[in-house]
């Protein structure tokens, strides 16, 4: 195949690889991490909403009611589907997803706090977001007030935070942002998005602000995705005002890591990785690397979206028809990684890190149905939830842009 070509004259040169195709599993290579970490991997990006095609105004201020307190009995193992802050604002798709939590085992839900668009669900009330314009399309006038409503139920409140992909923060502070160094502009992605350089500690300051008001508010759980350097577009035309280019990527990474759980000391927090993470140890060229989050974050959530996996992967031609394989294999490995790291070990931060993998409930590759939505839980917990391995189980959060999620893949309340 075309892919196996790739990688063999990828490895009579001498570069990183990630991992080897092949029948067996047990195929990894543990290549070591050049300081650009530029790999010749394609890194499907995650699934997301659309970004509208007009900008309604914002409404006006609304009166919310006071903070609200987290869960006094959150669940041990959290079963949790995605929704997008539009959807949160929206009461028709609010019942709906209510409606699904009651009537099914799902016991939690992930909503957009900044999403990729850079924009802020709600008035955050800090000066900085504000000044930035990211507050520009309010979609939940009383966050306040959703809390409560989710709480009174007993659901599981997890913010997200998207962090460095952020086109309004690239806007509004360029000297933090990736820049063209043919241009001199913002550098965009393919998809015509600006992103922050990781090592700009502003950056982190402006995020960690945002996290800190959410759990003022009451959110049981702060979430940060795009955690990483860009993956996509000219690269090579990336101009970076802080990262010195020297430094390895998983450092700069690891240094953001170990800087949110400083400045969030006691707050549950979560990180999102590509599924390939659980099975490489470069890198991936965007500096992610699985034991450096287990060093700093109570979850650890892989995006073991079988749709993700190149051809070839395991021996499977097209992965994503092959949702329990794929993600058995892929946790086993994580699993394997967090208990070598932990016994290697004396931070006790380690030893508190769970897995809590995102799961595809969206057509990609294949076509998801009950059925395919169905095999990747039950391939969590195959991995994850037996006498050897529960220390390390936290359950599985369903991903679907549309927010329309396969209700008969799950268990009847």
């Amino acid at each position: 195949m075309k892919f196996i070509a790739v990688l063999a004259l990828i490895l009579v040169a001498g570069a990183s690889l990630f991992f080897i195709f092949g029948t067996s599993q047990n195929l990894i290579i543990e290549p070591k991490e050049n300081p650009q970490g530029e790999l010749n991997l394609t890194l499907l990006p995650v699934p997301e909403p659309p970004l509208p095609t007009s900008t309604p105004p914002p409404p006006p201020p609304a009166v919310d009611i006071t903070n609200q307190t987290p869960l006094q009995y959150p669940p041990s193992v959290v079963k949790g589907i995605y929704a997008t802050s539009w959807s949160a604002g929206s009461e028709n798709k609010i019942k709906y997803l209510l409606d699904l939590i009651d009537k099914t085992e799902l016991n939690a839900i992930v909503l957009d706090i900044k999403d990729y668009s850079g924009y802020v669900a709600y008035r955050t009330g800090i000066p900085e977001v504000k000044a930035s314009g990211a507050e520009g399309q309010i979609r939940i006038a009383k966050p306040n007030a959703l809390l409560k409503r989710l709480h009174d139920k007993n659901i599981y409140v997890i913010g997200r935070i998207s962090v460095f992909q952020d086109p309004i923060l690239a806007k509004a502070h360029p000297e933090w942002a990736l820049i063209s160094s043919s241009t001199g502009k913002l550098w965009e992605d393919r998809k015509g998005l600006f992103w922050m350089d990781p090592a700009s500690e502003p950056v982190w300051d402006y995020n960690i602000s945002i996290a800190k008001d959410a759990f003022r508010r009451g959110f049981d759980e702060v979430n940060f995705d795009y955690i990483r350097f860009a993956s996509d577009g000219d690269l090579k035309n990336i101009k970076y005002p802080a990262w010195d280019e020297k430094s390895l990527k998983s450092t700069v990474i690891k240094n953001f890591f170990s800087y949110l759980r400083k400045n969030l000391p006691e707050a549950k927090i979560s990180a999102d990785l590509f599924g390939l993470a659980t099975v490489n140890y470069d890198g991936l060229g965007i500096g992610q690397i699985i034991e450096n989050a287990y060093d700093y974050f109570d979850f650890v959530s892989p995006m073991v979206y079988p749709s993700h996996y190149a051809s070839g992967f395991i021996g499977y031609k097209n992965p994503a028809e092959y949702p329990y394989e794929v993600i058995r294999y892929s946790l086993d490995k994580a699993l394997s990684r967090l208990e070598n790291y932990s016994s290697s070990t004396n931070l006790k931060v380690s030893l508190k890190s769970k897995l809590r993998p995102w799961l595809q409930d969206f057509d990609l590759g294949a076509t998801y149905g009950p059925e395919m939505v169905r095999k990747q839980i039950q391939a969590v917990e195959d991995s994850l939830n037996n006498s050897s391995s529960s220390r390390a189980f936290a359950g599985w959060l369903l991903w679907d842009p549309a927010n329309v999620y396969t209700a008969a893949a799950l268990q009847k309340q």
